[in-house]
């Protein structure tokens, strides 16, 4: 299919029924995140009171897809003692379950029989998987979106192996 047909990300959130997201790595540079990060490290906390403080728009189009009925559910796979990354990701998590996303963590060591991907990744529907690409700085470096079914299918059975082994966010603690 070219490219110019492909739908876009937003395009598969709005029609989706599932969307499933696996994130693989300790870090990610994304520029969007850098300031966040930076005032996480100097202190600076988000008030689980004053929601309009929280990331917008992303959690804005959660609540919108999950209020439409869709179910959205990302997995963390993360090495332990995890960085100073995934302890500010970790802290942040109680806003991406008050837009309604399933949040689940898996310690890497847990994860070693699994064959997983590459690379992370949205899964909507189980049919079509936009991939995320990082450099090794942890900066986005692009994306892909595909219906090959046999990325699907890897893509399906990967998230669902970690989602069955992972520990649910309320539950999981930082070590």
């Amino acid at each position: 299919m070219p490219s110019s047909e492909l739908p876009t990300f937003d395009d598969l959130m709005a029609r989706c029924r599932t969307a499933v997201h696996l994130e693989m790595r300790d870090f990610y540079a994304v520029d969007y995140e850098e300031g966040p990060f930076a005032d996480w490290r100097a202190g600076h906390r988000l008030d689980p009171a004053d929601r309009p403080s929280w990331w917008r728009p992303w959690l804005d189009l959660i609540s919108n897809t999950v209020g439409r009925g869709a179910e959205v559910r990302r997995a963390r796979v993360v090495s332990e003692p995890v960085s100073e990354y995934t302890r500010f990701l970790h802290d942040g998590t109680f806003t991406n379950i008050a837009a309604g996303e399933q949040v689940r963590w898996l310690p890497r060591r847990q994860a070693s029989t699994i064959a997983l991907p590459g690379n992370d990744f949205w899964l909507f529907d189980n049919e079509w998987v936009h991939w995320n690409h990082f450099a090794g700085d942890g900066s986005w470096t692009g994306e892909e979106i595909t219906a090959d079914p046999a990325a699907a299918k890897l893509c399906t059975e990967a998230f669902e192996a970690v989602w069955t082994r992972a520990i649910p966010h309320d539950q999981y603690k930082i070590r």
